[in-house]
């Protein structure tokens, strides 16, 4: 079962976070893929190559089928795993966490790194903000050119998403409809085009809609 909406992150960003004089610098991003996501944590070590620690996590896939977690030479468990385990607490998904440490000379212990690595994550998400994507099915409404500009309208004064347009003998609008939402508009139009519309579903995507 696909889930039917994520949480992601809304942007690319920082967040500094300072522990007994250790610093604790949070990147976060969107990932669409894990290739993406391991990009991100190579350019981040790379900004950051005198650092005493550049920790990662990431969370890829709706249904989070793809999670990694790294503690990068602190002791096991005590960086990548909270960091993961902020973004699964969130329901973070598609999002890639790396948090550079410059050690400030004075040891944390294992439940202080827990708290700072997974602390200063959800710092992050609070500071850079998150999105809400939804689940829909793409669809295209085909009318004749006579309708097609009421429908446009139509379409989009009742919330719908307008993805495309394209013109050819008859014009295919291309929408996303949330699957609960499909049988209530397949009789919204044939109503507002006496029949004359067809509807064709197509695959399955996410979106801000």
């Amino acid at each position: 079962m696909k889930a039917d909406q994520y949480v992601t992150v809304a942007r690319e960003g920082v967040h500094e976070s300072e522990i007994n004089r250790s610093r604790f610098i949070c990147s976060l991003a969107p990932a669409a893929t894990e290739q993406e996501a391991q990009d991100f944590v190579a350019r981040i070590r790379k900004e950051h190559p005198t650092a005493s620690h550049n920790c990662f996590a990431y969370v890829v896939g709706a249904d989070a089928s793809i999670q990694k977690a790294s503690d990068d030479g602190e002791p096991g468990g005590t960086a990548g795993v909270p960091m993961l385990q902020m973004l699964m607490r969130r329901e973070i998904r598609y999002a890639v966490a790396v948090v550079t440490r410059y050690y400030g000379g004075v040891k944390l212990g294992a439940g202080g790194l827990i708290r700072a690595y997974g602390g200063v994550v959800g710092e992050a998400l609070d500071a850079l903000g998150t999105l809400t994507r939804h689940r829909y099915r793409l669809a295209t409404v085909t009318v004749d050119h006579q309708r097609a500009g009421k429908m446009q309208n139509d379409l989009r004064s009742t919330g719908r998403a307008v993805l495309d347009v394209r013109y050819g003998e008859a014009v295919s609008i291309g929408i996303g409809l949330p699957e609960a939402d499909i049988d209530a508009f397949r009789g919204w139009l044939a109503d507002v085009t006496a029949g004359s519309a067809a509807l064709e579903l197509g695959g399955e995507a996410y979106g801000d809609a």
